[in-house]
């Protein structure tokens, strides 16, 4: 069951779309499931985030994340939407079935991933920003043997 939070951003989700000359935009996704969100983000030179855009293929839930995930970084500095986690993502939304608190996941890492390409197009380094996964299960074991 999805929170009215939940339900409301998925139905009328904030800030869809692209910026053009963006600052820095990120791409992940999910391969185990399919979802692919990109987050755009509009820097002014103090390191503000003026605007925030996303497009995002997926269920209700990764679109939900996404549009909350917009809200919480817009007109905050790099060093603040770095902070800005998962968890809260999902308390913002009143949280999410445990089956979709990936959907939070991709919504960090794609701030996250936004912010990474902002650093590498000017030449800058983000203290505590790691370089982003472009699936949010790199590097996980894999639950079945190949064969």
């Amino acid at each position: 069951m999805y929170s009215e939070k939940v339900m409301d951003h998925f139905q009328n989700p904030r800030n869809v779309g692209e910026i053009e000359n963006a600052s820095g935009v990120g791409t992940v996704g999910n391969a185990k499931c399919g979802d692919i969100m990109r987050m755009y983000l509009d820097i002014d030179e103090n390191g503000v985030i003026r605007d925030c855009k996303f497009k995002t293929f997926g269920c209700g839930a990764a679109v939900a994340t996404s549009s909350m995930a917009t809200e919480l970084v817009k007109g905050k500095t790099v060093q603040e939407a770095l902070q800005v986690t998962n968890k809260a993502v999902m308390d913002a939304l009143d949280g999410l079935p445990p089956v979709k608190v990936h959907c939070s996941l991709l919504a960090e890492e794609a701030i996250h991933a936004a912010l990474w390409d902002y650093a590498e197009k000017h030449g800058i380094k983000i203290e505590g920003l790691q370089k982003p996964k472009s699936d949010i299960h790199e590097g996980e074991e894999e639950d079945e043997e190949e064969y």
